[in-house]
């Protein structure tokens, strides 16, 4: 089994910053890709990027990209998705998620493994 802890949310103004982290912890040797989602209460669970552990290839949702940087720190177990320029719109519960394989996919029924969410509020 394995593990997913996901923390870093909170309340930030517009313009502002917030970095994610989520730790993996259990048989982690199964897993390669990570990812981040998000999701709007009463709206469909919504990709933001995701990290191939070994080779580092990434992929990002359009609505973030240049904003959120998505990165690893293979010995710790640890991914982080720094969030800059942060809009209300950018206001969801963010997951991390994990799967094996190599592509950093943006498809959410592909990630086996998920984090119990942490809630990021942009207020304008």
């Amino acid at each position: 089994q394995v593990q997913l802890a996901d923390s870093g949310g909170g309340l930030v103004q517009a313009g502002g910053s917030l970095r994610l982290s989520c730790v993996a912890s259990g048989r982690t040797f199964s897993l390669n890709v990570m990812g981040w989602f998000r999701q709007v209460p009463g709206k469909e669970r919504e990709f933001v990027a995701a990290i191939n552990w070994s080779g580092g290839s990434t992929t990002y949702a359009d609505t973030v990209k240049g904003r959120f940087t998505i990165s690893k720190d293979n010995a710790k177990n640890t991914v982080f998705l720094q969030m800059n320029t942060l809009t209300p719109e950018d206001t969801a519960v963010y997951y991390c998620a994990a799967k094996s394989g190599n592509y950093p996919s943006r498809r959410d029924y592909e990630y086996v493994y998920w984090g119990q969410g942490t809630q990021v509020t942009v207020a304008s």
